[in-house]
């Protein structure tokens, strides 16, 4: 049997891959991988290897979680060195966890690769700090993902304070999201941003309130990231990729 190397890509931008992922994709014997990872990257790989494409987009999942557990499984039989690579960081709402606990039930052997996560790398590249002096002390990271069908697991009373907050693959979900802060206090001019395909070079941002950025940025290609806080106003300062 081999092992199973659970890999964060980072955000998008090639060179946001890490030293130790990088070294892996190029031993790989088999790559899965994700919808949200660059492409480029496959490229690093070593003549003979194997691609399984198990990506997930919104309301058309291409193989179900479950069975991309099962692919991962019969993949690390027949193979040596299989990377399973993710877009962002495995642990954060990259499902690492329920893989690794497939895989540790099944005795096969694992290790996870950290990746830049898009929480941070994304708002970074627009100029947008999750974290000022004088600003904000603190940040969230929430799924923006949560089925509208199924009871909320987030905790919007908690969200009354002026830590920054990320919503990561939340633009489906946007005018539900600043309604619901709203609804909890949040000032209509409150300052959020939509950060589309973030660290790639079509990346794209718009900046507005919680009452029209809807409007503004709705029709915005995915991936998308929200960013919601006074750090939002630092742009205009702090902005350098997309100039």
């Amino acid at each position: 049997m081999g092992k199973v190397y659970l890999t964060g890509a980072g955000p998008g931008d090639l060179e946001l891959l890490t030293v130790k992922a990088l070294r892996l994709i190029r031993e790989a014997d088999v790559i899965i991988y994700d919808r949200l990872v660059n492409l480029d990257i496959l490229k690093e790989s070593k003549d003979g290897c194997e691609f399984i494409y198990v990506g997930k987009e919104d309301s058309n999942h291409t193989i179900p979680q479950d069975e991309i557990n099962e692919v991962i499984y019969k993949t690390a039989l027949k193979h040596k060195v299989v990377v399973r690579l993710k877009g962002g960081d495995p642990f954060v709402f990259g499902r690492g966890g329920e893989e690794g606990i497939y895989l540790r039930k099944r005795n096969i052997k694992f290790e996870f690769i950290p990746g830049i996560t898009s929480a941070i790398a994304v708002p970074e590249y627009a100029g947008i700090p999750v974290t000022h002096r004088g600003v904000t002390v603190s940040f969230r990271v929430v799924t923006g993902h949560e089925s509208s069908k199924e009871q909320s697991q987030i905790p919007w009373d908690n969200y009354k304070t002026d830590d920054t907050i990320v919503f990561l693959m939340g633009l489906h979900r946007l005018k539900h999201i600043t309604q619901k802060l709203m609804e909890i206090g949040k000032p209509k001019d409150y300052p959020i941003a939509v950060i589309s395909r973030g660290t790639r070079h079509d990346e794209k941002t718009i900046v507005g309130t919680l009452e029209d950025i809807y409007e503004k940025a709705k029709e915005l290609p995915t991936p998308a990231l929200i960013v919601v806080g006074e750090v939002v106003k630092l742009r205009d300062e702090l902005s350098w990729f997309e100039k």
